[in-house]
């Protein structure tokens, strides 16, 4: 063989391989484009998933934002409608408008020659036996109620939160 045959076969030797690798160079580089693609796509698909459930526990935030809002809204009308009500009781009671009395024991006849219990102020009707409390321990026992009150109020405030969190969950 010439050395021109041997140059001319080493020349189409390395335009075959040079061929083969661009062919090749090609067809992986549309196969990685093809991969990074789908890989775009997963990803964004994963974000608007991601998106989806980020709004849609900021909606179950916002209403129980609302929700307690609301709630502490009641609760504190609550409180002050019982602050107004004892403030006008214990008012009732400093002028001597409303006195509290309690029940004496009926069957405690010692020092009661058996007779009736006084009448109901504007009646005759016999009604149990009873007797005023002095104003002093009258205000005491109303600011006991009041405190009692505004706990119970309190506690319903703290039975509905927790109501509302175990519904929401």
């Amino acid at each position: 063989m010439s050395p021109a045959r041997w140059v001319g076969l080493a020349l189409l030797l390395a335009i075959a391989c040079f061929a083969t690798w661009k062919v090749d160079a090609w067809r992986y580089g549309k196969l990685l484009a093809d991969l990074n693609a789908e890989h775009k796509t997963a990803l964004t698909r994963v974000a608007n998933l991601n998106s989806a459930l980020i709004l849609e526990e900021q909606g179950k935030r916002f209403a129980l934002e609302q929700w307690l809002a609301a709630s502490d809204q009641a609760h504190y009308r609550a409180l002050i409608d019982e602050k107004t009500n004892q403030a006008r009781l214990r008012n009732r009671l400093a002028t001597a408008d409303l006195q509290l009395s309690v029940l004496l024991d009926a069957t405690d006849t010692a020092g009661c020659d058996a007779m009736q219990a006084t009448t109901h102020t504007g009646g005759v009707v016999y009604g149990p036996r009873r007797a005023q409390l002095d104003p002093a321990h009258a205000q005491r026992i109303i600011g006991i109620t009041s405190d009692g009150d505004q706990g119970l109020i309190a506690l319903q405030a703290c039975q509905a939160y927790v109501k509302e969190l175990s519904r929401e969950n």
